[in-house]
Parts: C-alpha cells; structure tokens; sequence
C-alpha cells in the first residue's frame, strides 16, 4: 500500500494553512501508482523550493505548488504497458504518452474544484521556443507556473531515471537543464522551433533550481560532518576504553583496578561488552572513513554545480 502523502506535513511543505477543499485535490494522487505519485510529490516539493527562491507571494507559491502536485494527474488514463515500461518509448507510445497532458486537462477542467489548476496538468512539458507539447506555444503564451513546473519536472525525471542516491552528481543533471536555456538560433536547432529567439526553458527559473540544489547539497554537507563528528567522539570514547582495558590489566592495586573498571564501565555505552566493543569500533571506523570520502565528493559537486552557466538572455 502507498503511504498517504500529507501535504500538510512539515517535512514535506514549510507548513502553509490550506483549506479543507485543497484537500480534496491533493486525494487526487491517490490513482496514480506509486511511481507516478513519488514523481508528483518530488516536483510539487521542488516547484515550491523554486518559488520561494524566486520570492514569489506565498498564495501564489501555494497554487503553483497545487498546479505540480496535479501536473500529471492525466497518466491515471496512459496504459500501464506504456506508462512503465523500463526502455525507450517506441514514436507511437510516445504520442499516447504525450496525450496525459490533454487528459489531464480534461479532468481538470470537468471539475469545478480541480478546475483552478487545469494549467499545470496541460501545459508542463511546453517550450517557449515553440518545440514542446501538446500546442506548440512560446513564452508569451505559456503561463510562468508552467515554466516553473517544467523545470522542477524534468530535474526529477532525469534524477529519477539515473537512480542518484544522494546529491553527487546532480551537476550533471542540472548542466542538462542549463543547456537548454541556450536559445534554439545560438544551438542549430530547428525541429519543431517556432521561436529561434527563445531558449526551451526559462534561464530564470532554471538558475533558480541550481542555486536551490547548491543549498540543499550544502545542507547535506553540513548534515554529514554533524554526524562525522558524532563518530568521532565514539571513535574517541572506544579507544578511551581500550586504554582503561590495559591500564587494568597493568595495575598493581586493588583500588586502581576498580578506579578502571568504573571508567571502562562508564565508557561503554548501549549495549557494548568488553567482547564486542572492537567490532563496534571498527564499524564506527569504516562509516567515519566512508562519510569523510562522501563529504569530499559532495564539495566537488558543489564546484561543478557552481561552474554550471544559464545563457541569461531573457531581459
């Protein structure tokens, strides 16, 4: 069974006070299957992150945020053959895929309280140089909360599809998206542009995804040496142990004996023996090893992530 997504949970959102009608959206997702509805949660939960990192009005963040949540709310009606199928869309599946949008949008709007939303299920996957689905339209047509949720959607499907476990990486996600802030006219490419002028995505939007993925990476960062040091100090208190074992074995007196037994005892700590401590040692060892190697990747990702350009040529 899929565990119920609470869009009121503090983890998930920053905590906005929603009506009771939003949460009859938010039932929605319970028809998508599970992939579907992670994927859904993942680019409402980023869609926000970019909103805020943009400084737009908190009511707008939270429709923008609604408008991801249902993005693809159409796939309740794409075949499951198609729609999980692990390979390459053959052209005909992916012309059935492709209809989720307009699905979407046809549920959205036969619903007066889904009805609000309608644009994000339709016009998520439009470019705004004219090559994206399912009109064809360009920047002036296409609705910022679309432009945003295109960007937070695409970030997880190709994360998603590459199985990261963690933010190293990422860069080579974001550089994805940061080249198709390139406009069509500086690339060569022609296939299905209306507008040479423009770029497929919104540099706006997709720098703002960068800098959040830079401070969550940083966060991680940070979350990682807290622990590193955690293990240090077990690191230290077990070692401490092993020197209080030997200062017993090499005392003279009684006294001092039960002086290092109190500190051998003192020292060991959830169900530690003087038979397991050195295995247990020894993990803390290997995990404070593996942490420092993971810290050092994640700040090599951030110098990537940092490298990574968005071609500004929206006025």
């Amino acid at each position: 069974m899929v565990k119920e997504f609470d869009f009121y949970d503090k983890t998930n959102l920053k905590s906005y006070n929603l009506n009771e009608s939003m949460r009859y959206q938010l039932n929605m997702l319970s028809t998508l299957d599970v992939f579907t509805l992670r994927h859904s949660e993942n680019v409402a939960n980023m869609t926000c992150k970019i909103c805020q990192k943009l400084r737009l009005n908190k009511r707008f963040i939270i429709y923008c945020t609604m408008c991801a949540y249902l993005h693809d709310i159409g796939k309740t009606f794409i075949p499951a053959n198609i729609l999980q199928k692990q390979g390459k869309l053959t052209d005909e599946e992916y012309e059935v895929m492709k209809t989720h949008t307009t699905i979407g949008y046809k549920m959205c709007m036969d619903d007066l309280k889904l009805r609000p939303y309608a644009v994000g299920a339709l016009s998520h996957h439009e470019a705004l140089d004219g090559s994206g689905y399912p009109n064809g339209e360009v920047k002036e047509d296409i609705p910022f909360e679309a432009q945003i949720i295109r960007v937070a959607d695409e970030y997880d499907a190709i994360v998603s599809r590459r199985q990261y476990k963690s933010h190293i990486d990422i860069s080579d996600t974001l550089a994805i998206i940061a080249e198709q802030t390139i406009p069509a006219y500086k690339t060569g490419r022609q296939a299905g542009v209306k507008n040479a002028q423009y770029s497929q995505v919104n540099p706006i939007v997709a720098q703002a995804l960068i800098d959040v993925v830079e401070e969550d990476t940083l966060r991680e960062i940070s979350h990682i040496e807290g622990y590193v040091q955690y293990l240090q100090k077990q690191i230290n208190r077990l070692n401490k142990v092993s020197e209080y074992l030997q200062g017993y074995k090499e005392a003279e007196t009684d006294k001092d004996r039960k002086d290092f037994k109190e500190l051998i005892e003192y020292n060991l700590k959830n169900g530690e023996t003087l038979d397991n401590y050195k295995q247990v040692l020894k993990e803390y060892e290997q995990a404070y090893v593996a942490r420092g190697k993971n810290i050092e990747k994640l700040k090599r990702e951030i110098e990537k992530i940092r490298a990574i350009e968005v071609d500004n040529w929206i006025e």
